[in-house]
């Protein structure tokens, strides 16, 4: 995070528990419209869209434990004009070209040296409706970076190869970016920034960025710019029963400023730098009061022992929710008749599956084709659920099944059935089943958007 003559708290929170096995290809989350209904009164349940996948903590420690090899190899750093910038810049980029991605390095000049942003785009998706998500790739001279900002560089980039190890095929265009010399006035995103178009920048629906996401002395701080940004954060961390605060600390010293600036929604989470840490804040998310979030931001201390490994596992899963939930809904809001459910259900644990209902009257005609199915189920371990659509006539549409690696808490989220080919009037049922032992939940609303 670069230092301006204001600061301000950077803001990010979310809590989700460790997972407790590395992600396998085929659980990873699929983002696909649902095929319509057939005649048979009762199908087997077609896939649609499955929650986002864990993101490995140790994975992402792998890539921080590469960006200290290449500092500690290029003179103990990886700045501008350095080559161990460079040689960051290839890492990453190498990971991403093996994984799918469609990558650039973007070059620049900045006080006579080149640097580079590296940008890769995920095949497929609405590119007039795009989701980007950045981090600064380069330190400052005086040491390695790790935490400011390995830790946000290494977490998207584990989230990029998580999108290539399901081969989610997203509603909207994914595309990450690692900034260069961002310590010197986020130089490299506003060379990006201002070299779209204004019809491209048009295009970019959210950019969500992370600047240090495993301090040491943590706190979980989100970016408060956009409010259904700021939303999908604070209620992701809300179901998990991590509080958060806004940002403050890192307006307009990260990456976030240039295309906020152009009139980009921006959003993010951070985990602090060298403001204190107060009591309440100790109180709240434990830790050391009176003590920078990091001691180390800025210094030749901040290696890969200056990492707080709790929170560099939350933050690095709640980007993978993000993009998941961002990238894989609907182009379109949905508008319409709602119809809905409010009465709370529980869930059995490992038990057998219960349903609630929804009736839809006066709607004429067969659902749409891109039904909206809002889903809010409060549980305990996600993975242990399969959650079934049942139209009027018995068809069953699956919306999520069971997965060993889908490690945190609840079900928030809103999937895109392809109903058009049942009668839109009648009873339609969601029905939810526990798989597994030893955590509980309960449905507590859901609804149809017609």
């Amino acid at each position: 995070m670069s230092e301006p003559a204001v600061r301000r708290a950077i803001r990010r929170s979310r809590v989700r528990r460790s997972a407790v096995a590395a992600v396998a290809a085929a659980a990873a989350a699929a983002a696909t419209l649902l095929v319509p209904g057939g005649a048979s009164a009762s199908p087997a349940p077609r896939q649609g869209v499955l929650a986002a996948p864990d993101i490995p903590v140790a994975n992402v420690k792998a890539h921080l434990a590469q960006l200290q090899s290449i500092a500690t190899a290029n003179g103990g750093n990886r700045a501008h004009g350095r080559a161990g910038y460079k040689a960051s810049a290839d890492y990453v980029k190498g990971k991403l070209d093996a994984a799918g991605f469609t990558t650039v390095l973007q070059s620049y000049t900045y006080n006579g040296a080149t640097s580079w942003n590296v940008i890769a785009d995920w095949p497929g998706g609405d590119t007039a409706h795009t989701i980007m998500v950045g981090a600064h790739l380069d330190s400052v001279t005086a040491g390695p970076g790790i935490n400011d900002d390995g830790s946000g560089s290494a977490g998207i980039l584990e989230t990029a190869l998580a999108v290539s190890r399901a081969g989610l095929q997203p509603a909207k265009h994914l595309r990450f970016g690692w900034w260069g010399t961002e310590e010197a006035g986020m130089v490299g995103s506003s060379k990006y920034v201002n070299g779209l178009s204004s019809s491209d920048r048009s295009k970019i629906e959210a950019y969500l960025n992370f600047d240090m996401i495993g301090s040491p002395n943590p706190g979980y701080f989100v970016y408060d710019d956009d409010a259904r940004l700021d939303s999908l954060f604070k209620d992701y961390f809300t179901g998990l029963g991590v509080a958060t605060e806004p940002e403050t600390e890192g307006d307009g010293r990260s990456d976030h400023s240039p295309f906020k600036n152009a009139g980009i929604p921006v959003g993010g989470l951070f985990s602090g730098a060298d403001y204190i840490k107060t009591s309440a804040q100790a109180a709240k998310w434990g830790g050391t009061s009176g003590q920078a979030f990091d001691r180390c931001y800025h210094a030749s201390c901040d290696t890969s022992a200056n990492i707080d490994d709790t929170v560099l596992d939350r933050m690095s899963d709640a980007i993978a929710h993000a993009i998941w939930t961002l990238g894989t809904g609907s182009t379109t809001p949905p508008t319409g008749t709602v119809f809905e459910n409010t009465a709370d259900l529980a869930v059995p644990d490992a038990g057998a599956a219960v349903t609630s209902s929804v009736t839809v009257t006066g709607v004429s005609g067969n659902a749409p084709a891109a039904l909206q199915v809002g889903v809010d189920i409060k549980h305990t371990w996600r993975g242990d659920l399969v959650i079934d659509l049942i139209a009027p006539d018995g068809t069953a549409y699956r919306l999520k099944n069971s997965s060993s690696n889908d490690s945190a808490d609840n079900v928030i989220t809103t999937y895109t059935v392809n109903a058009s080919g049942e009668a839109a009037n009648g009873t339609w049922k969601l029905k939810i089943q526990d798989v597994a032992a030893q955590d509980t939940g309960y449905l507590d609303s859901w609804k149809l958007t017609f």
